[in-house]
Formats: structure tokens, sequence, C-alpha cells
């Protein structure tokens, strides 16, 4: 659970940080998607998210922004809604405050979006505080689904999505290679469970979008 479902002292570390969002009177959860866009896997997403008619915010890498342009299009497109991963999907407490900005800067020049998700949700300070003041949501998670992990069979990370979904939670998965055989068979059976539980998948909002520097 400390990896799927972060706890409270976790949560505490990044203030001022979305992990969940509960919505009155509607049960609801918030899928989201880190790592593309890439040809091997969006496309493949998109077509099971239009199939179910729901729709998520996918935190894109901007180099894969500046190297698949049709694929970042194709994602707004169909009405999802988008946010910074970095342009080099760098570590936070592996690069300097200015190296980490500088970077999420250059994919904002492709991205534009107001909404920013940490690389492995990791950050020192004063990075929060930086963005913050540059006009970034940072977007945490709390469900992470670890369809990344190749150690995990597919049937545990949909799994993982039952145990610990719940009213407001936001949802990662990865569309990336690493990613490919558990978020394929988990993504589209989590999205069935998820609907016949009565969840509504919801946008997270953009309210930034275009402003940040």
């Amino acid at each position: 659970m400390l990896i799927e479902q972060p706890p409270i002292i976790y949560r505490l570390l990044y203030p001022k940080t979305l992990w969940r969002v509960k919505v009155p009177l509607q049960k609801t959860v918030y899928l989201t998607f880190d790592d593309g866009p890439i040809p091997e896997i969006t496309p493949w997403v998109l077509e099971v998210l239009d199939t179910y008619d729901v729709k998520a915010t996918f935190f894109c890498v901007g180099d894969n922004v500046r190297k698949y342009g049709y694929l970042f299009e194709e994602i707004l497109e169909s009405g999802h809604s988008v946010g910074n991963h970095t342009f080099h999907h760098l570590q936070g407490w592996l690069n300097t405050p200015k190296k980490f900005l500088s970077d999420t800067r250059e994919a904002n020049s492709l991205i534009r979006s107001g909404l920013f998700r940490p690389p492995h949700g990791h950050m020192i300070i004063p990075q929060p505080l930086l963005l913050r003041k540059s006009g970034y949501k940072i977007v945490m998670w709390d469900v992470v689904t670890r369809d990344y992990n190749a150690k995990l069979s597919p049937e545990r990370v949909l799994e993982n999505v039952k145990k610990y979904t719940r009213d407001g939670s936001i949802i990662v998965f990865h569309d990336s290679l690493k990613a490919k055989k558990n978020m394929m068979y988990a993504m589209p059976r989590a999205i069935e469970w998820l609907l016949g539980e009565g969840y509504t998948f919801e946008l997270i909002p953009d309210t930034a979008r275009f402003t940040p520097l």
C-alpha cells in the first residue's frame, strides 16, 4: 500500500498538491496516463478510451511530444486533457531546482498546460514552490497501478485498481513500452469494473492552461 496508495505522511511532504478530487453527490475517478505519447501504445489507448466513451488526462514527456506531435494533437482532438511530465523525464531529487524547472519550461513550450506531474513523484525543496510560482498545478495520484513493474502480473495490476480505488481517486497508468503488457490487460478491464461500480470519469481541470511561464 505504501506504493499503490501513498500514505498521509508522504502526501504531507508536498502540500498544496492534488492527490484526490471528490465531487459532491457523484462517485468520481480521474484516469491518467504518464510517459507518452508513443506510436506503439498511445493510439491503442485512445481507441480503448473512445470505445468506452471515457476521457483521461495524459501527462506527456516533452521529447515524445517533439517526436510524435501528431499523437499529441490526436489526444487533444479526442477530447482528453494533457499535462507536463518534464521534457526529458527528469527525477526531481536527482536534479537541481534550476535544471528541473528549465526542463519543465522546455516541455511547456510544446505541451502548454497548467498541469504538472513530476516523474516518479519525486521532488526536492524548493522545486514544488518554484513550480507553483510559475503557474503550475501539481498533480500526484491516489492510486498507482504499478503497470510498469515487470515483476507484477497483469492480474495483479488490475487488482490494484479494484483494491485501492475510492471516490475521488486519481489513477495512474502508463502509455509506455515497459508498461505495455500489464496496461493493455488491466486498463480496459479496470474501466469496465469502475463503470460497473458506478464511477463517473472526469478530467482533471486545467484552469491555468497556456499560462505557465
